[in-house]
């Protein structure tokens, strides 16, 4: 399963055509994808940086990208940054879309949508977009208020996949899931509570969107009542459950992408 190729075109011309203010990505692998992605307008390593091959890749993509390198003082780039592992970028970040457009994305038939319902913590955000965006997840939708926004600290945790996966941020989540249904989308609640797990249920056909709730409050009434499927993880173990991201990954390979992986919709 894999993301539509007119949604990726939309990501580069969103990237392209960004007004947003510059900030800082940190961080060897957060800068590469920044450099990648046409969102780099230049990059401060530290003067004399071990040449190691994640700054070799780094400094490979800043010359094709033909993006600016400079060599700075560590006391500079500790100013713009923390734990920035020697590099830093300035980068112009695209807004996220909204609700109305969130509906209108150009999606696949068997796309799939992370829709995170609260999660506060920035390394949450950017470990769940990581598994989102490992397992090609056409959008990530998160709420406006009581959310993680976009920080160099979530980007630098997801691995630099932020500034890939195309972000759309909503004031009412079960509002949200409601216009992914009229599109189309079988909307997912992975609820501790839940009766059924996954392994006791059929995978959706077609296009689904996932919903995931915070740690330690799930998800919310109206986005429980949302959702078309509630299914939990099995515990087994003596620990009660998993955290965020690996709640997702665990149910994203378990449940949604089992028959996806070659473009195939899941077979019953």
């Amino acid at each position: 399963m894999h993301r539509d190729r007119r949604a990726d075109e939309r990501v580069t011309e969103r990237h392209r055509g960004s007004s947003a203010p510059e900030t800082v990505v940190s961080g060897r692998r957060a800068v590469l994808e920044a450099v990648r992605t046409g969102i780099a307008s230049r990059v401060l390593v530290v003067r004399g940086a071990r040449s190691t091959e994640g700054l070799r890749d780094v400094l490979s993509a800043a010359q094709e990208h033909a993006v600016p390198v400079r060599e700075a003082d560590r006391t500079e780039l500790d100013r713009l940054a923390t734990d920035h592992r020697g590099v830093v970028a300035t980068v112009r970040i695209p807004s996220p879309i909204g609700e109305r457009e969130l509906a209108e994305w150009p999606y696949g038939e068997g796309d799939v949508v992370v829709v995170l319902d609260g999660i506060t913590d920035p390394q949450n955000l950017g470990a769940a977009a990581r598994s989102a965006e490992a397992a090609g997840a056409a959008m990530l939708v998160t709420r406006t208020r009581r959310s993680a926004d976009v920080t160099d600290a979530a980007i630098r945790a997801s691995a630099g996949a932020l500034l890939h996966l195309p972000h759309a941020r909503v004031a009412n989540i079960a509002r949200a899931l409601a216009r992914l249904q009229e599109v189309g989308f079988t909307v997912v609640g992975l609820d501790e509570r839940a009766e059924r797990s996954v392994f006791d249920e059929e995978p959706p056909a077609g296009k689904v969107a996932i919903a995931l709730g915070s740690e330690g409050e799930g998800l919310a009434r109206l986005t429980r009542e949302a959702c078309d499927v509630l299914v939990r993880l099995p515990m087994r173990g003596r620990v009660g459950s998993l955290n965020a991201s690996a709640s997702l990954a665990a149910a994203l390979y378990a449940f949604v992408l089992p028959g996806r992986a070659d473009g195939s919709e899941p077979t019953a």
